[in-house]
């Protein structure tokens, strides 16, 4: 490749930002954007701005980040700051929420970014702005809006996924890599992205018809039943926000997911992927569940970060959310460990720590946090995703009367 060159595919930008706003955000005539961006991401933000512009938004808002001012805290900043958060950034965001805004979030960080960084710290400062952020939060999990994630290939997260080639070259492949996944590699996206959501539709149709109350997850380190929530539903692909407007929350996306009870979790679960968290890598998680917490939990790497994260408050130790994903989706067929819970968290099926979705109830959206905490809706201020399938996993749905319905063999659909 010559020297100089951009590695990254104009047209397939261009179209990543087409789908961005057509079928991830569906932005309608007249509504603003709220879009949070990495600055190494600025020519995909350029290209979002126009397609918003021309779909017809009201304005279009990019609040950026950067990986050497955010060390630079970690560098030079008093022992207090890393208690505090921008509130007045994040009540600004809650309240364009509040007025229809829509919300795109480009992800794309080193994930190894905090990586040296004092882990308490680090701690502390996720926790300062997961309080702050819960306001705008609260609008993003609860569906108000319609929001999307779409990534971007940082040169440090490019290095990391292809250590081996020059940085150059690293940056076009993972860039071919995000279209891939993303499915604008294809002539056409958007038919392509409607007929992807009809295929999740079918899977998540026939999970609502069984209506199970457990699932039963057996394989190497693992031994898990995750009870669901009571009138919890199943949704994948393509959601209907609160506002009326239906979006793609996340692109890529190879999910089926749902609710768990909170407090009905039993036995134990082995990660089959590293999950970067907050520019820290956490590998081989081990942990064991007891009424719905865990109650131990180790990690061959980042095990300070993962204990520090499960006490972050009183819901972080209990699941938010199950996923369950083929282990033939296209990005597990790819055979790229992405280092990114976006993309890693669709080769394989998962679980999340934290914060529930109140859409994966029946009339979820018209409930107040109580209701939903009732039929077993975890509350957290965190909301963090990690793998536990791989071809070696069997999956059960148990039924209120006891019986069981294969629902994947290794990690397959049954």
């Amino acid at each position: 490749m010559a020297q100089g060159k951009n590695p990254i595919d104009p047209v397939k930008l261009d179209r990543l930002a087409e789908v961005a706003i057509k079928v991830g955000l569906q932005l309608q005539p007249g509504q603003d954007l709220v879009m949070t961006a990495p600055m190494s991401a600025l020519p995909l933000v350029r290209k979002i701005t126009e397609h918003a512009y021309k779909a017809g938004a009201g304005i279009v808002q990019p609040v950026f980040s950067d990986e050497e001012i955010t060390l630079n805290r970690y560098r030079y900043a008093a022992d207090a700051s890393f208690d505090k958060a921008p509130g007045w950034l994040f009540e600004g965001m809650a309240k364009a929420f509040d007025g229809n805004a829509a919300r795109l979030a480009i992800s794309g960080d080193n994930p190894m970014m905090l990586a040296t960084q004092d882990p308490a710290k680090v701690a502390r400062a996720n926790r300062a702005t997961s309080m702050a952020y819960r306001p705008a939060l609260e609008k993003i999990t609860g569906f108000d809006i319609n929001w999307n994630i779409v990534s971007y290939p940082n040169p440090a997260w490019a290095k990391l996924v292809f250590p081996d080639d020059e940085e150059e070259v690293a940056i076009g492949m993972l860039a071919e890599a995000i279209f891939a996944a993303s499915r604008v590699d294809r002539d056409d996206p958007i038919a392509e992205w409607k007929a992807h959501n009809a295929r999740l539709k079918e899977r998540w149709t026939w999970l609502n018809g069984h209506a199970f109350s457990a699932l039963h997850y057996t394989g190497p380190g693992t031994d898990l039943t995750i009870g669901l929530a009571d009138e919890h539903r199943w949704k994948g692909g393509a959601s209907e926000a609160k506002n009326g407007i239906t979006c793609n929350p996340n692109i890529p996306t190879e999910e089926v997911f749902t609710t768990p009870h909170s407090q009905r979790v039993s036995g134990y679960v082995r990660s089959t992927k590293p999950l970067s968290h907050n520019g820290t890598l956490i590998a081989d998680i081990e942990v064991k569940f007891e009424g719905g917490r865990i109650v131990e939990a180790k990690a061959s790497k980042g095990e300070a970060v993962l204990q520090k994260v499960l006490d972050t408050d009183e819901g972080s130790r209990r699941l938010g959310e199950v996923a369950l994903v083929p282990h033939s989706s296209p990005i597990s067929k790819s055979g790229v460990l992405f280092y990114n819970t976006l993309f890693d968290e669709n080769a394989a099926s998962h679980i999340a720590l934290g914060q529930c979705y109140a859409d994966c109830f029946i009339n979820g959206t018209k409930m107040t946090p109580d209701e939903i905490a009732a039929r077993g809706g975890n509350k957290s201020l965190i909301h963090i995703d990690w793998m536990i399938g791989s071809d070696q996993i069997d999956i059960d749905g148990i039924k209120s009367d006891g019986s069981k319905v294969p629902v994947m063999r290794k990690g397959e659909w049954a």
